[in-house]
């Protein structure tokens, strides 16, 4: 009986942590370009979520340097052409989930509204990762310094 209650003991917790895995688990913790089925996931969120702003081909707005008679600057591109690769993994995603305010502050002013409501983390971490995708290698490598000084 004492074997038995043992095994009740040990098959309950394992289930238990297979639950909390499967059910608490975000994906992944930064924007893997190499994972090609987070690229292709990404890549249809971004067409959905991002494009009408940053445009299809990631180029932005035109004149994204120049504030609007509103003092807000025009959505940037996310090509190589941009600064997107200049902020590490992290900034990116809190960008994305709670607009531009999470990292410059409540007085921005800014149409970067967050994402939190629409989206996901694993589907933010697709789109950043679909980004990367479409960098040259020589930016990607420049990106991964910056974020291995981040972490």
């Amino acid at each position: 009986m004492r074997k038995f209650a043992i095994a009740i003991v040990v098959i309950g917790a394992i289930g238990a942590a297979a639950y909390w895995w499967i059910f608490t688990s975000t994906g992944p913790d930064f924007a893997d370009a190499e994972d090609s089925a987070l690229v292709a996931q990404g890549q249809g969120i971004y067409a959905e979520h991002c494009a009408s702003c940053h445009g299809v081909r990631l180029q932005g707005q035109p004149k994204w340097r120049q504030r609007r008679s509103d003092g807000r600057l025009p959505a940037p591109p996310h090509d190589q052409t941009g600064h997107t690769w200049h902020h590490d993994d992290t900034q990116l995603f809190q960008v994305t989930k709670f607009g531009t305010a999470a990292i410059a502050g409540p007085d921005y002013k800014t149409d970067m509204a967050g994402f939190s409501e629409a989206l996901r983390d694993v589907e933010i971490w697709a789109v950043l990762a679909y980004i990367k995708s479409r960098w040259p290698q020589s930016v990607r490598q420049r990106h991964a310094e910056i974020n291995k000084r981040q972490r």
